[in-house]
Parts: C-alpha cells; sequence; structure tokens
C-alpha cells in the first residue's frame, strides 16, 4: 500500500494538470529504506510529449546525487498519461528500474476527474496497490 500525504498528493495532481498536454513526472523521495514519501521533486520531461516521458540525464543525475547525500531513496516514481487510463504501458514497465519503489500514474484525459493510482512493478509485473492518503488539505503543516 502507498501511504502519501495529501499535500504532495495534491503537487502530484497539480504537475501533471499544469504539463498537459505533455506527460509530466517526478520523484518523491524518503529516507534510505523507508516506504515514507516526503520529499516531492518536480522534473522536466526532457520528451516534452503528451506519448512518452523521459527524465532529463542531467537533471536525474543531479536528483541521484542529492537522494544519494541526503540517505534518501525513490519512494515515489510519479508521471501521467495524458490520453489513457492510469496504468503502465509496455513502454512505462520495460524502464522499471526501482522494484521497492512506488510508480504513481495520473490520468489527465479527463479535466474534472483525478485518476490517481499506484503500481509495484517487479521484474516485468504489474500489481496495482492500494492508496491511502493521509492528512487534508487545510492541516496547518502543510
Amino acid at each position: 500500500m502507498l501511504s502519501i500525504d495529501r499535500s504532495i498528493y495534491d503537487k502530484i495532481v497539480a504537475h501533471a494538470r499544469r504539463d498537459h498536454p505533455d506527460e509530466a513526472c517526478g520523484i518523491v523521495a524518503g529516507p534510505e529504506g523507508s516506504d515514507r514519501p516526503e520529499r516531492f521533486v518536480e522534473m522536466m520531461n526532457a520528451a516534452r510529449s503528451p506519448t512518452f516521458y523521459e527524465f532529463d540525464s542531467t537533471e536525474y543525475k543531479q536528483v541521484y546525487d542529492q537522494l544519494w547525500d541526503r540517505d534518501e531513496d525513490f519512494v515515489v516514481i510519479y508521471h501521467s498519461h495524458t490520453m489513457t487510463e492510469a496504468y503502465p504501458s509496455r513502454t512505462d514497465i520495460t524502464y522499471a528500474q526501482w522494484p521497492q519503489a512506488h510508480y504513481v500514474l495520473v490520468s489527465t484525459r479527463e479535466p474534472d476527474t483525478v485518476e490517481f493510482r499506484s503500481y509495484r512493478i517487479i521484474d516485468g509485473e504489474v500489481t496495482e496497490e492500494p492508496v491511502e492518503i493521509t492528512g487534508s488539505a487545510g492541516d496547518p503543516e502543510q
């Protein structure tokens, strides 16, 4: 199960909507060895495509170095689908290289509907998992 704070959920959804019609992408980092998504990192889709995302290699290296320096891991790797449901494509499955990560997809095909789903992708096998959104938009610490 992915347990994610409302403020991070809102940032992921906002990023997906803002970058539409192109796919949005990014990560949420957490303490190494944990399963706690704590630090939202919006990234640029170097492909600038409505059907494909690709982390910019320079930005990816910077983010990876930050994770290393801060003793963090990739807890969530997210991107959006602009014309299809929030389900991993064959390409998404092929490029999934972090078995410990939650792969979050947000579909922006319907402007008034939020389709936010999370998956584990291990050795090409996709398993959807429940998402628990914690906190509320009105919490003072957000």
